[in-house]
């Protein structure tokens, strides 16, 4: 696959993903973040079974560790996420989650031993930027919704890097996709059923609302089985530093999300910010051509 074709599929995971923060608060209103993320996961891993549970098999060690490994950060990113955004606003929720750009880089060279390139750089240093502006934020006010979805950065980190380091060679072993997405969503039930074994059974409660219904089945049926299927798919044919960029955008599309549906206002430091975000990713994506296209100009003009 072109490298440009799976940074679309990204892109289209980005926008399933940016509605997930509207849908996750409307439902935290008729259940508990554990009892939600389990259901979610659960209406996956259903799913997952009945399309591909006859591909798990034969399973080889490598493949169920990596499984494993991607289910508990995917699984715990979530935890820590959902109940964040119990605590604080969709937008704020949305864009603290966005750090985890100026975070993969350090996480992809800390796991890879490699360089990044000079655009991915430049990229990421513009997108912080706009991310910076867009939110504002104020450190003397920050709550433990903000602090806990703060740390499900540094899992959505690991969790870009493993996937690109556990799926490079996925076509060395048949049906790798199919097997890290059913593995993923077993391992993933074990943070939440955790934290609600520890935090939530004195308190427990849960109302299938319209809303909640609504909720998770946006969030299961698109933002989990469908998204992750193409995620785990696709992210090999790109960079985990672009894939964090283009995952930048999630964000906006959960800001555009509350304007529209809860009348959430953007203002003008906002837009600027949202616009050097988005540029940022532009620079990471449009930088290596020109530099070739500079580069082959000179060449000419020297002969």
């Amino acid at each position: 696959m072109k490298a440009w074709k799976a940074e679309l599929a990204l892109l289209s995971v980005t926008l399933i993903w940016g509605g997930t923060f509207l849908f996750t608060k409307i439902g935290l209103d008729d259940c508990t973040p554990s009892t939600f993320i389990l259901i979610r996961f659960l209406i996956a891993i259903s799913l997952s079974l009945i399309f591909f549970g006859n591909k798990i098999f034969p399973l080889s060690r490598e493949t169920l560790i990596q499984g494993v490994v991607l289910g508990l950060l995917f699984g715990g990113g979530f935890v820590l996420q959902t109940y964040g955004l119990k605590y604080t606003s969709v937008s704020k929720s949305a864009f603290i989650t966005g750090m985890t750009v100026p975070i993969t880089p350090f996480v992809f060279k800390l796991i890879n031993r490699t360089n990044i390139n000079f655009w991915s750089k430049i990229g990421v240093v513009v997108a912080t930027i706009g991310l910076f502006i867009f939110t504002k934020p104020d450190f003397d006010n920050l709550n433990p919704g903000d602090l806990l979805t703060l740390l499900s950065t540094v899992f959505w980190a690991f969790y870009i890097t493993f996937m690109d380091k556990f799926t490079n060679k996925a076509v060395l072993e048949k049906n790798k996709t199919h097997k890290l997405v059913v593995l993923q969503f077993l391992a993933a039930i074990l943070p939440p059923l955790a934290t609600l074994i520890l935090f939530e059974l004195d308190n427990y409660s849960i109302n299938f609302s319209t809303n909640l219904i609504t909720a998770l089945a946006f969030n299961g049926i698109l933002a989990s089985f469908a998204v992750t299927i193409i995620h785990t798919s696709v992210q090999r044919y790109t960079t985990p530093i672009k894939a964090a960029l283009i995952f930048s955008l999630e964000p906006i599309v959960a800001n555009a999300l509350a304007v529209i549906i809860v009348n959430e206002i953007l203002n003008f430091r906002e837009y600027v910010g949202a616009a050097i975000l988005f540029s940022g990713l532009l620079i990471s994506e449009i930088g290596p051509f020109a530099s070739r296209f500079i580069n082959r100009r000179k060449s000419e003009f020297q002969k």
